[in-house]
């Protein structure tokens, strides 16, 4: 009984030491998207970790490049993987659909068999939540047998948790496979440079760098890519989406690869982590909705 209680002090004592080294430091989560999408966003990925940059990626099972990215991630030691849980395809003229099946959930696609490319067309085709539940596993199960080491989940356009019922589908897998959930342990986002102009992307970068302070968990979502013929030849169908993307996702791969090249995060004492860190850091029983939380 007594070494019992010495165990139960001990791992108390750890615990309020990782909680100080975590209120003490200016902790970063960078979480790219879209890893597996395409040949260029594969190429940006594998780029940035042969730097060493510390990330999270949240690869799209469904998409036809996600095969080379489980051989990009697979011993990656520097990356957390993640899935990026995908129910729309918004590309013109590069579409995909369900891991499960056109015939297994038709309710989830258009006539030719694809996504649909915004959340409002997903919506109004009165998707059913049986068939959403058995994508998302199918997408989950894939990447498993895929052999890759899965931490967490996340959502493509934020559609998976659009509404409170999907919500607690995603909420139920995670806690079926044992996953963490993105923002789910009251990450901050900061300033994203998604949709700052190309040319001042870095400049962007630094600034939100300087801004980092302790005591919480900055989430920093990029997406990435080369500025390849591949990568331009994409157009978002959806309004929001930024023309030139290309470009734009070139920058941020750019921004990032400098910033760990040129130490940045180093000269502001700044510490990359990923979610495996935080699932260190914390029990996956402590994750809270941010519904809930307000985060």
């Amino acid at each position: 009984m007594k070494k019992l209680l010495v165990i139960i002090f001990l791992l108390a004592f750890i615990q309020s030491i990782n909680s100080q080294i975590h209120s003490e430091e200016k902790l970063l989560l960078i979480r790219c998207d879209d890893i597996g999408m395409s040949h260029s966003v594969n190429l940006a990925a594998k780029e940035l970790i042969d730097a060493g940059l510390k990330f999270s990626a949240s690869v799209m099972v469904p998409c036809g490049w996600f095969d080379e990215a489980v051989s990009i991630l697979k011993d990656a030691e520097n990356v957390t993987v993640g899935i990026h849980l995908t129910l729309n395809s918004e590309w013109k003229n590069y579409r995909w659909g369900p891991v499960a099946g056109v015939s297994t959930v038709p309710s989830l696609v258009d006539s030719l068999g694809y996504f649909f490319p915004s959340r409002a067309k997903f919506f109004a085709n009165n998707p059913s939540l049986e068939e959403v539940e058995i994508e998302l596993r199918a997408q989950i199960e894939k990447a498993i047998k895929s052999g890759l080491k899965i931490s967490y989940l996340d959502y493509h356009m934020g559609t998976a948790v659009d509404k409170p019922e999907m919500r607690k589908i995603v909420e139920k897998l995670a806690s079926e496979y044992k996953l963490a959930v993105s923002r789910y342990f009251g990450e901050v986002d900061v300033n994203s440079i998604y949709s700052v102009p190309v040319e001042h992307k870095f400049q962007h970068l630094i600034l939100v760098l300087d801004s980092i302070t302790t005591g919480k968990i900055n989430l920093l979502v990029c997406h990435i890519g080369k500025d390849t013929d591949e990568m331009s030849a994409l157009v978002d169908q959806n309004e929001f989406g930024l023309k030139e993307m290309s470009k734009h996702r070139n920058a941020e791969f750019l921004s990032l690869l400098k910033a760990v090249t040129e130490d940045e995060f180093e000269k502001r004492k700044i510490s990359l982590i990923n979610y495996k860190d935080i699932i260190n850091y914390y029990s996956l029983d402590k994750m809270k909705s941010p519904l809930e939380t307000g985060y």
